[in-house]
């Protein structure tokens, strides 16, 4: 059956940093027009998200919470990626690379609006692209080191030129630093936009919802809903609770522990996609005893990944830094495997006996992932201790002065092995031959070699054991039947809801 009340909750992957947006007027929701069944582009979708932003500046404030809302939806690059992360052009009609690498060739859409009505032209992509390159404030700032010039040789070209190749730098224009905003804009960002997506921002009500229109000017096809409106639930079980009583059509991250619930009502059906998140278990590889790759190794052989995955609810196995989605994955399951007598081995040649460690963790991850490993890590003579902290505790702990023994986050990035091939990382990881397999691969022009050196890179990194790969986390969504299009894959760092249709009720 059908709830009568039409809502569409989105419960995004917990993300870092948040929005709040001041109320503007908007419009009431209007009323069904469609018959039963077929799309109706006056309906309202309703989507619910774990954490609010703390304000809509994405181009200072970083966080996936502003990117899976505003990327695609209100702001626009030259290009996106889809949810295979594969590029694609957006507010660029055609881009070409040359075959050095060295110079980037894109052409715009025409009829392109910003929200104020102004026509977008090949300055406004000059000034925004000049201000990620020259001000170290600006998110994406490091991606652009290599820019030496950007340039508009009519109102329809954009021209970048590089000192040196950069196989990730087309994938950085898909995030943040490659977002399109009006040259000399007075909006504040922090409360209000002035994009060219095909919604635009009508009201903000702080703490519990943040609402897009339908952009009737936008240049592409037009959005397959009138309104948009997120829903912020940060408890998970309020938001299974919320879909079950028919306040919602859609919710994303889903507990899997309460995926059954919704599965039952046969409100829902549920489909599990694809993330880049790697559940990553940090080692301290400048810190001992985990300066030892015995220690390191041992702590690996400990962990019962697939009891781990079984007990997460959700997860596939990852036994290096790449995951699926980004270029250089390779299935490294050779490197290590569950082995606890051979950890018990290891750990005695290192000398470690009676080995005491304490394990850092946010405590919005909760304590699954911590039993487990308390478990496995004793059947080995490990006794690890848990300190549950505060986020903004561990960023200052974990993250900043590096001052822990084992930590445990959700690394969600796309494409973010150079982590490991940078020594000043909290990871304290540092092998000269990674680093210079990463430079040849960023540097080498062909994306099939490239991906090559990545891969050989991340077998070195799972064969010295610099952090264990608990799982590659999936993410659960449950659908209502009213509701077509929604995305599936890497939702924890994009949602295009451009697409996204609600039926009229039956």
């Amino acid at each position: 059956m059908f709830r009568r009340t039409r809502r569409l909750a989105l419960i995004s992957a917990l993300a870092a940093t948040a929005v709040i947006l001041s109320a503007c007027s908007g419009t009431p929701d209007p009323e069904p027009s469609s018959a039963p069944g077929t799309p109706d582009p006056n309906a309202t979708l309703h989507v619910g998200l774990v954490l609010e932003p703390t304000n809509l500046d994405i181009r200072h404030t970083s966080g996936a919470a502003l990117e899976q809302i505003l990327i695609d939806n209100i702001y626009e690059g030259l290009v996106t990626r889809t949810q295979d992360n594969e590029i694609e052009g957006r507010l660029a009609s055609d881009y070409e690379v040359s075959s050095d690498g060295l110079t980037y060739t894109f052409t715009l859409n025409e009829g392109v609006l910003f929200h104020d009505g102004t026509p977008l032209t090949s300055a406004d992509v000059v000034s925004s692209y000049e201000t990620v390159r020259t001000d170290a404030t600006v998110q994406g700032n490091a991606d652009f080191a290599a820019v030496t010039a950007i340039t508009a040789p009519d109102p329809t070209t954009v021209e970048i030129t590089l000192s040196e190749p950069n196989q990730n730098f087309l994938f950085a224009l898909t995030g943040p630093a490659g977002l399109v905003f009006k040259s000399a804009d007075t909006t504040e960002l922090k409360t209000a936009e002035n994009g060219t997506g095909p919604f635009t921002l009508t009201r903000w009500n702080k703490g519990s919802t943040i609402t897009f229109a339908r952009n009737d000017a936008y240049w592409g096809d037009p959005a397959g809903v009138a309104q948009v409106e997120f829903q912020y639930i940060p408890d998970f079980t309020a938001g299974v609770n919320a879909a079950l009583a028919g306040d919602v059509d859609v919710l994303t991250a889903v507990d899997p522990n309460l995926a059954p619930q919704l599965e039952d009502s046969g409100d829902f059906a549920l489909t599990t996609g694809r993330t880049t998140d790697k559940a990553t278990l940090a080692f301290n590889n400048k810190k001992a005893p985990l300066d030892d790759v015995r220690v390191r190794e041992a702590l690996r052989l400990a962990i019962d990944h697939d009891a781990l995955i079984e007990a997460v609810g959700a997860g596939t196995p990852l036994y290096g830094p790449i995951p699926e989605l980004d270029p250089g994955y390779e299935d490294l399951s050779d490197v290590v495997s569950y082995d606890p007598e051979k950890a018990k081995a290891l750990l005695a040649e290192a000398g470690q006996k009676d080995l005491e460690l304490t394990l850092t963790i946010p405590s919005f991850y909760g304590t699954t992932v911590p039993k487990v490993l308390i478990s496995d890590f004793k059947k080995v003579g490990v006794t690890l201790e848990v300190n549950a902290v505060e986020f903004p505790t561990w960023l200052e702990d974990v993250y900043t002065n590096q001052d822990y023994d084992l930590s445990f986050v959700l690394h969600v990035e796309p494409r973010d092995f150079g982590n490991f091939a940078n020594p000043d990382y909290y990871f304290g990881y540092d092998n000269a031959e990674v680093q210079s397999l990463y430079a040849k691969a960023l540097a080498e022009v062909d994306p099939d070699k490239s991906a090559e050196l990545l891969a050989q890179a991340a077998r070195l990194v799972s064969e010295d054991h610099a952090a264990d790969w608990l799982y590659n986390g999936e993410t659960i969504t449950a659908v209502s039947p009213i509701v077509t299009g929604f995305p599936e894959d890497s939702i924890n760092s994009r949602i295009n809801l451009a697409g996204v249709t609600v039926s009229a009720e039956k």
